[in-house]
């Protein structure tokens, strides 16, 4: 079921609301990452150094607590790569940023190169030129951003999050908006039988 028709069918406005205000935030929060590029990215990397730390201790403490296990010294070793990452991320930002930064363009890269191929094995088909198109944009912006590196590190993660924030609240408010819009069930009675 569609998110829009599980509006239409449980509730009016009430209902609504909550998701609006929530793509409002989650909007706004996007127009700050644009804005703050360089801060969110950095932010990014502190969350992500922090969840890696997390993880290997995690994965340290659950080799310890299970005794006989086969797989103890994979998983004290994952734990102590995962903890050194993660420092490695708290202790230099930067160094993680730009990381991040190139593990972005490899995914550009490939994904570009992966969807013009689909597109060429698509003859025929109505949707092969925008394929094709997505994998040209994927490519131009891998290309633009290695062409940058490593001053593209300083706001390409912050810009790229800050606009997936953006379209998703912005896509949030529509369908709250959609929603609140669409006229109200009528009742099951009032419905005309099919002859």
């Amino acid at each position: 079921m569609k998110l829009v028709d599980s509006i239409k069918v449980t509730g009016g406005e009430n209902e609504t609301r909550p998701l609006a205000i929530a793509g409002g935030v989650v909007g706004l929060l996007g127009i700050l990452a644009i804005a703050f590029p360089l801060a969110t990215g950095i932010s990014l990397t502190y969350l992500l150094g922090a969840l890696l730390v997390l993880s290997g201790i995690v994965n340290g403490a659950h080799a310890f607590t299970v005794r006989g296990w086969s797989g103890s010294l994979w998983q004290v070793t994952l734990g102590v790569v995962s903890v050194l990452a993660g420092a490695l991320l708290l202790v230099n930002p930067l160094i993680g940023l730009a990381t991040l930064t190139l593990l972005v363009i490899a995914y550009l890269l490939v994904d570009g190169v992966a969807e013009l191929l689909v597109s060429l094995r698509m003859a025929g088909e109505e949707w092969r030129n925008w394929i094709a198109a997505s994998g040209v944009v994927s490519l131009a912006l891998g290309v633009l951003l290695w062409a940058g590196f490593p001053t593209t590190a300083a706001w390409a993660i912050g810009l790229f999050v800050g606009a997936s924030l953006l379209v998703t609240g912005t896509s949030m408010v529509a369908v709250a908006m959609t929603g609140r819009n669409l006229e109200e069930p009528t009742p099951d009675g009032a419905e005309p039988r099919a002859s």
